[in-house]
């Protein structure tokens, strides 16, 4: 976070979240004795600085030693934080409130005159902790529960250029598997029965097949290559796979990493697409799918990717489908290929947490992403976000569940 406005306010509204989560929890102890009452404030304080301290251990050294413990001193400091935040806003304007009225009978009471303290709502701080409860309980419920409740997306697309061979074809997507999320094999071996039930014409991959090492994917490999298709199943790179996330002793060891990951893809059965095109052929007709490296607007994920060559590559196919890890890409190089009928992106997780209706969605990430979560469309061409099926960092999720998408082509 390099911008010093932006990180004071930060650090300000966590400053805010935690006095204010103090000032909610004291409320509720005024009528105990004096012992007891400053037994609590100790308490909350120490239990304060123990979870930011061991969060502030584990956050930089979060990729060695017991990183699933990690993670979870992470997680806790996000869901008491985020909880306190909750908090803050009733009992802030509960604050703004009582300036006003202090501030309106120091005007109007005659001079030398004492004032009335005005005390805070007990009401009002009941009220806060129960709205802090609900990100609370959501947030843990997305660690127990959210984080494999693995969800099938159906969308029909309708195009009139589509070969008419292809009619009712079905594409399956998935991405962001982040397999060094997962301490077993069995949350995979499940999300891949899922996949194999939808009996999709095509399967593609979409990037971030790990967290930062090749090593991550290697005990998920045989549930992976239970993935069952006729077609050859075709992925592309994310911005995880690079490694660029670990400090490596040689860029020659980064490099053997990489290596390594793309070894893991073909052992896994999938076809690698990196700034290159595979045609299908079927009835006579064909469509291309092409696949680039990441390829991101945004200054802090690389730019790998070749779309000119990938393109090229795909030569005359009536239709063309696009693997492009960062959505970004989109509006930043895709639409200029107005050949490209649909392109396939990932990478937002739809940041793990939000609200996620048919009629309203919301998510933190849409502040950074203009498309980050379903359908999008400009003119006649099509990006679709999935929002991925495993989970990085906090190790839940909640709203944008982990996500199985299957696509319906049909002929206009």
């Amino acid at each position: 976070m390099r911008n010093p406005t932006i990180l004071l306010l930060v650090l300000a509204a966590v400053l805010l979240a935690e006095w204010y989560g103090f000032q909610a929890t004291r409320t509720l102890t005024q009528h105990l004795d004096a012992g007891p009452r400053r037994a609590w404030a100790w308490g909350y304080w120490l239990l304060t600085a123990a979870v930011w301290g061991l969060a502030l251990w584990a956050g930089p050294t979060r990729q060695s030693g017991n990183t699933l413990l990690k993670s979870r001193l992470i997680s806790l400091l996000l869901l008491l934080l985020v909880t306190k935040l909750v908090m803050l806003l009733p009992l802030l304007l509960e604050d703004l409130t009582r300036l006003g009225r202090w501030a309106l009978s120091a005007a109007t009471r005659p001079a030398g005159a004492a004032g009335d303290a005005v005390s805070r709502s007990e009401f009002l701080a009941k009220v806060a902790l129960g709205l802090g409860a609900v990100p609370f309980v959501a947030l843990l419920w997305g660690v127990v529960r959210g984080a494999t409740d693995y969800q099938v997306r159906r969308v029909v697309l309708k195009y009139p250029n589509l070969p008419p061979a292809f009619d009712g074809f079905k594409v399956l997507q998935i991405s962001d598997l982040h397999t060094g999320s997962f301490t077993s094999t069995e949350p995979l071996q499940r999300a891949v029965r899922f996949i194999n039930a939808q009996k999709a014409d095509l399967i593609l991959m979409t990037g971030d097949l790990v967290n930062n090492v090749a090593t991550e994917v290697e005990p998920h490999i045989p549930a992976l290559a239970g993935i069952k298709s006729e077609l050859p199943i075709f992925s592309s790179l994310g911005n995880h796979d690079y490694g660029d996330y670990v400090q490596w002793a040689s860029p020659a060891a980064k490099r053997a990493n990489l290596e390594r990951l793309m070894q893991s893809h073909a052992k896994i059965g999938w076809t690698l697409l990196n700034d290159t095109s595979h045609t299908i052929e079927r009835g006579g007709d064909k469509i291309a799918v092409l696949g680039v490296q990441n390829w991101s607007s945004h200054a802090n994920f690389p730019k790998h990717g070749n779309l000119p060559q990938a393109h090229a590559a795909s030569g005359d196919a009536p239709f063309k489908i696009l693997l492009s890890h960062d959505p970004s890409h989109w509006e930043a190089q895709v639409l200029d290929y107005p050949d490209i009928d649909l392109t396939l992106s990932g990478h937002t997780h739809g940041m793990q947490f939000g609200v996620n209706l048919p009629f309203f969605k919301w998510s933190p990430v849409q502040y950074s992403y203009k498309q980050w979560a379903g359908l999008y469309q400009q003119g006649a061409q099509r990006l679709y976000v999935n929002v991925g099926l495993g989970y990085l960092g906090y190790p839940g999720r909640v709203g944008f569940l982990p996500e199985i998408t299957v696509f319906e082509l049909r002929r206009a």
